[in-house]
């Protein structure tokens, strides 16, 4: 009987400190099986980078301008602050929303609407032989497979100042990247 009820005991203190640890867990990207990758769940609660009003990487116009909205969990944000890098596990979630200009009494600018879709960047050396990986998410989608290198890794390798990330347009982390020496100054210069 003692026997028994130690291993109860036991299985029981077990769960709990496994749920107590899960609560306080950071946010690390979640998948399901052929590395796919689930939405990541409560990111407007995480540290918010910067927001762009149609930024494009085309010389081309792409229709209706859309905010975007960058966030990253605060894990990753704080061992940014110290070191100029982002940490295995970080996710970036880029929130597309519509833009509008006429609406209740706003008379000049604009105002972000609906959820357009979202993109989420992670950065995962167990799982990606390049180590970042890009997925998009809408509404409606439960899990979603790496976008192909070409679409948009490389763009990232070519052009973003810290790791595969914009730290150019995040006026917040661009002081803490260029003091650990981190910043790729190249990609300031203006592209024809």
């Amino acid at each position: 009987m003692t026997r028994t009820l130690w291993l109860c005991l036991s299985v029981i203190l077990g769960l709990g400190v496994l749920l107590a640890a899960t609560d306080e867990a950071p946010d690390y990207p979640q998948y399901t099986g052929q590395n796919r990758l689930l939405p990541p769940q409560n990111y407007r609660d995480w540290i918010f980078l910067s927001s762009g009003l149609g930024m494009n990487y085309s010389a081309m116009a792409m229709g209706n301008d859309q905010f975007t909205n960058v966030f990253v969990p605060q894990w990753a944000y704080q061992a940014f602050l110290k070191s100029g890098k982002w940490p295995d596990k970080t996710m970036f979630v880029v929130e597309e929303r519509g833009a509008q200009s006429k609406g209740s009494i706003n008379k000049h600018g604009n105002f972000q609407t609906d959820l357009m879709g979202i993109g989420v960047e992670v950065k995962d050396e167990s799982r990606f032989p390049e180590k970042w990986a890009y997925f998009n998410f809408d509404e409606d989608t439960k899990s979603s497979s790496a976008n192909p290198k070409q679409a948009c890794w490389q763009c990232h390798e070519d052009h973003a100042a810290v790791e595969h990330s914009f730290v150019q347009f995040y006026p917040t982390l661009k002081p803490v990247a260029k003091k650990f020496g981190t910043y790729k100054q190249s990609v300031e210069q203006v592209q024809p």
